[in-house]
């Protein structure tokens, strides 16, 4: 363990709030603490596409040092925006939106925007990349290490992973955030 077992204030809430609401798909402590000290190094506008109930974003805030960042996220399933806005009511710099992920779109660009490789079509570099300001940095989890090039994800090449890890408008790499996943941290140049 690189990090204390210790969780910030904001992430328990966070796990409380999952818990209550029957919500067991969100980040991991390893994904979250990356995210935290990413978060930490940026100013202007971050976000999460996709929040589910908050903890990708509460991991985010833990690590905001100060009133120069904002935290946008979204989710879809009115249940969960609800419960992610629970946490966040009283925090002037976090606003949880009911909505698609795509209505961020026009709220950009991002210093920071944290989403799951999950829909491999909606998290498609070129439809991404100029959601992200120059030094930005796109964070993209839930992927299984790979070991080798190009990178294969269940017998296929992982054409996801492949455009992220290549494209000239970002620098980028894959990184274990435990033995079975990993995240890629593009950051545009």
């Amino acid at each position: 363990m690189s990090a204390p077992p210790d969780l910030p204030d904001v992430v328990n809430r966070a796990f409380d709030v999952s818990r209550r609401a029957g919500y067991v798909s969100f980040c991991r402590n390893e994904t979250g603490r990356l995210l935290a000290a990413l978060a930490a190094t940026r100013e202007g506008t971050m976000a999460e596409f996709g929040t589910g109930c908050g903890v990708g974003t509460a991991w985010l805030r833990s690590g905001v040092r100060n009133d120069k960042a904002r935290i946008l996220t979204a989710e879809l399933e009115p249940r969960l925006a609800a419960a992610a806005s629970e946490i966040f009511e009283d925090d002037p710099l976090v606003d949880v939106l009911e909505a698609d992920w795509s209505t961020l779109m026009d709220k950009g660009p991002f210093s920071l925007l944290f989403l799951d490789s999950g829909d491999p079509a909606a998290v498609r570099v070129d439809k991404l990349a100029d959601l992200v300001e120059p030094g930005g940095i796109v964070v993209l989890d839930d992927f299984v290490p790979c070991e080798m090039w190009p990178p294969i994800t269940g017998g296929r090449v992982d054409t996801l992973r492949e455009e992220w890890l290549t494209d000239e408008r970002f620098t980028a790499v894959e990184v274990m955030v435990a033995p079975d996943a990993s995240a890629l941290i593009a950051t545009r140049r």
